[in-house]
């Protein structure tokens, strides 16, 4: 009984931003139909996996959905389409506007035959500039918002795109945000609406967010950049053993810090006294904390700053944060039984709720899992779906 019962999803979408979105709408309850091509989304072939097209990253941005593979280059696939969107609440697609217009599925097509519908497209660029038709995606977004850039400034000097599709998950949840207000918008009118969610826009604000500095003045006081982000020296620190996340921000945390390593001496320097003196040095205060955070074990720092109340964590990698002791007690990556593909490690939905609370509905499905039930939902007798499979407009179930 997520808060999106009753909200009906159609899902045009393909590799992880869109998927990402819809998945958690479903997780939040949405009915979600994931409409894919008759070779299926693509992050299906994205190994290692146990059996063919259930890859890691598909199972792991496509739960909570059904699925129905069309081909949409077909009038008859087109019309099972628009049967879905008659009654849909909300459409999420990711190509571009020009592709659904191809189809014949654009905006003016679909609003007259629903005019509640929330047309929600996760895309590229905005429509009224000159990037307006280019194809996006994540490596493509992150260099063209400065990102790599400022790992090249706070690394060894060569531009690197961040290790994870930042780009397709900060997008994927700006469109959740943006589809949840356009549900409550459609409850007060009766009215849906078309709702454009460009990746560069949005991540241009997400990055120059934190780094637009003196940029932010006209004319500019300085070059931008925020300078705590992008000192080298802000890393995890090493200790004697290994790594530690640490941060000493506010005044009341580096008093604590101070009495517990019994560093007096940094108490009187006006580079760490205060936060104006700290943040006017940061590369010295980060590099001083470096050498300091070298003296003791890993063990023995978490020990002794969890006591004096400094923020800290453990520097994880992709296997140690499996067991996690924190989210081993909230049984964040539960071991799940998947119908096809056996024990798999699933993630639990974040936020929580006192009146609706939220959990995955179902697994991620196999291609066409559901086809032959939702079209006979849409009223398609046995005989009209076996023409369709026969056709090439779908498949027949699988095995």
């Amino acid at each position: 009984m997520g808060p999106l019962k009753g909200i009906k999803v159609i899902d045009m979408t393909t590799v992880l931003m869109g998927p990402y979105a819809t998945q958690m709408l479903g997780d939040y309850g949405a009915d979600v139909i994931k409409v894919e091509s008759l070779d299926g989304d693509v992050t299906r072939l994205i190994g290692p996996m146990r059996h063919a097209g259930m890859g890691p990253v598909f199972l792991n941005t496509n739960r909570s959905k059904r699925s129905i593979c069309l081909d949409l280059k077909k009038p008859a696939g087109r019309d099972a389409v628009l049967r879905l969107l008659k009654d849909a609440d909300v459409l999420v697609y990711n190509v571009r506007p020009q592709a659904m217009a191809r189809l014949q599925l654009g905006y003016d097509v679909v609003s007259a035959i629903n005019p509640r519908l929330v047309y929600a497209g996760v895309f590229g660029f905005g429509q009224d500039g000159p990037y307006a038709v280019k194809p996006a995606y994540d490596d493509l977004i992150q260099g063209a918002t400065a990102l790599p850039a400022l790992m090249a400034q706070t690394g060894d000097g060569v531009p690197r795109y961040v290790p994870n599709a930042l780009v397709d998950r900060i997008v994927g949840l700006t469109a959740v945000g943006a589809i949840c207000a356009s549900l409550v918008h459609r409850d007060r009118t009766g009215r849906g609406q078309r709702l454009d969610i460009p990746m560069f826009e949005t991540m241009a604000g997400f990055v120059m967010g934190d780094h637009m500095g003196g940029l932010t003045y006209e004319p500019p006081l300085d070059k931008g950049g925020y300078a705590r982000h992008l000192s080298r020296d802000r890393r995890p620190y090493k200790t004697s053993d290994g790594y530690l996340s640490v941060i000493v921000y506010n005044d009341k945390q580096w008093e604590n810090f101070f009495k517990a390593t019994g560093r007096d001496d940094l108490r009187a320097d006006p580079k760490f006294a205060t936060f104006a003196g700290r943040a006017a040095n940061i590369d010295v205060v980060y590099a001083e904390l470096a050498r300091i955070f070298e003296t003791r074990t890993t063990a023995e720092w978490i020990d002794l700053l969890t006591k004096a109340d400094v923020p800290v964590m453990p520097m994880h990698d992709l296997a140690s944060i499996l067991h996690d002791p924190h989210l081993e007690a909230t049984n964040f990556f539960p071991v799940v039984t998947h119908p096809t593909e056996g024990p798999i490690r699933s993630m639990k939905v974040t936020a929580t709720w006192s009146e609706t609370e939220a959990e995955p509905v179902q697994l991620a499905p196999r291609l066409n899992e559901h086809g032959a039930d939702i079209l006979r939902e849409l009223g398609y007798s046995q005989d009209e779906i076996a023409a369709m499979v026969r056709d090439g407009v779908t498949r027949s179930a699988p095995e």
